[in-house]
């Protein structure tokens, strides 16, 4: 097939739509060309459709969409040559990756995956490292996320580290989608692989905990808290303290978040955009900063801040919100706004979407502006979640007594347990205690 007459006979049509049809109708003639031959047609037709004026940048990056997709279904079958044709292409668009790099980042996901598929792990992630992070437009697959971190691990490898530069990249590509909870997952996996050393081994660790810590708090967050905060290796790491805190759902105080944040490096300290509720929160708190304050809170100092700043901040809040959730029955909008050092209607918002995405269970009554924990499923949910010893999604028989009362009161048994098992082992540790 001459791919370069064949692209000459449609420099004539004017119409948008025809062009689109045409161009990527001569694209599938292409991939139904015998095997052999597909490979050399792919790369004259996109240095063509890159490189000329005709047709255009819209139509060029549809082309190289559906290439992509093309490509991912294995329409080039070998996949030694699906590799080359990846990185040709890659190559011819170099030179204009700002045009295109979508379609870049697309190509570049599937080189990492099938240099992953051949454990070649440390090319796939010098090929993520590729994609451009600036992009206004990112519609990269969320697949993508879960094993950047897996493979991000292995320049832990000093023989391996990449430019400080490049790192930062990786991890704030990960951030940027804020799979904390995956990426913990890796690190940890990462930090029992045998070939790594033992420094680098502890390193992975802690950015496991790290993670943890930066991740939504919820029941997946604590059944991932229980298998790190179990691993005996956790005690010899810095950021054990605020671990053990988070484990025991005890409220993280302002001063242990500094200690924390002072481990931690600027990409972790992202900025939160705020939401639209967040906005609305602080036109409320500005109106009662101007004397529309619910008497009933009067004595309550109330906090001007309107939402979290930093993903940090953010999560440390949300963990105090359910910390507080085990402590009190219900509580005002004022009062937990106090508690949070939030403005009251900062804190009613934050409640009241962890609520919606099944994270806190409560219930609001905004007429008495209070929040009513429910203790009942926080009491099977727990026993469910962390109950197996954080060692992923066990789930155990719990018996229905039909009782809530006495479901509260076996938990509160089996916290005050843990509590002393707790004290215990840290009496060992400081040698106060003889073991027999």
């Amino acid at each position: 097939m001459d791919v370069q007459a064949a692209f000459s006979q449609l420099s004539s049509i004017s119409a948008q739509k025809d062009k689109s049809t045409a161009y990527s109708e001569l694209l599938q003639n292409i991939l139904n060309l015998p095997q052999d031959q597909i490979p050399a047609a792919l790369l004259t037709y996109v240095g063509l459709i890159v490189n000329r004026d005709q047709p255009g940048i819209v139509v060029a990056r549809q082309v190289l969409s559906e290439l992509a997709g093309a490509l991912e279904k294995n329409k080039v079958e070998d996949r030694d040559a699906r590799k080359k044709v990846i990185q040709d292409v890659l190559d011819t668009l170099q030179p204009r990756l700002v045009s295109y790099e979508e379609q870049t980042a697309a190509l570049r996901l599937q080189m990492a995956s099938l240099l992953e598929e051949e454990e070649e792990w440390v090319e796939a992630a010098r090929v993520l490292m590729g994609i451009s992070l600036d992009s206004g437009h990112r519609s990269h697959p969320r697949r993508s996320s879960k094993f950047t971190f897996a493979l991000f691990g292995y320049f832990l490898k000093k023989e391996n580290m990449p430019k400080p530069t490049h790192t930062a990249n990786a991890l704030r590509y990960l951030f940027q989608h804020q799979r904390f909870y995956d990426a913990a997952l890796r690190y940890n996996e990462l930090s029992w692989v045998p070939e790594l050393d033992e420094d680098d081994r502890a390193n992975a660790l802690s950015a496991a905990v790290t993670c943890a810590v930066l991740d939504p708090a919820g029941p997946k967050r604590s059944r991932l808290l229980a298998t790190l905060f179990r691993d005996e290796r956790a005690p010899s790491l810095e950021n054990y303290t605020i671990l053990k805190k988070m484990f025991n759902e005890h409220i993280i105080r302002p001063d242990e978040v500094k200690g924390f944040e002072a481990t931690l490096k600027p990409h972790h300290l992202a900025r939160v955009a705020q939401s639209q509720n967040d906005k609305l929160a602080a036109r409320k708190a500005a109106a009662d900063n101007d004397g529309d304050t619910d008497m009933t809170d009067a004595d309550t100092p109330q906090s001007t801040r309107t939402g979290p700043t930093t993903v940090l901040d953010k999560a440390v809040l949300e963990h105090n919100l359910l910390s507080a959730s085990k402590i009190y029955n219900n509580i005002t909008f004022a009062g937990l706004g106090a508690l949070l050092d939030l403005a009251p209607a900062a804190a009613e918002t934050m409640a009241r979407r962890m609520i919606g995405e099944g994270r806190l269970h409560a219930s609001i009554d905004q007429v008495a502006k209070l929040i009513s924990f429910d203790h009942t499923h926080d009491a099977r949910q727990d026993d469910a979640a962390g109950g197996a010893g954080g060692l992923g999604d066990v789930v155990q028989e719990v018996e229905d007594t039909g009782a809530p009362e006495t479901d509260k009161w076996d938990l509160q048994i089996r916290k005050s347990a843990s509590s002393v098992e707790s004290i215990v082992q840290y009496l060992r540790e400081k040698q106060l205690v003889s073991v027999s």
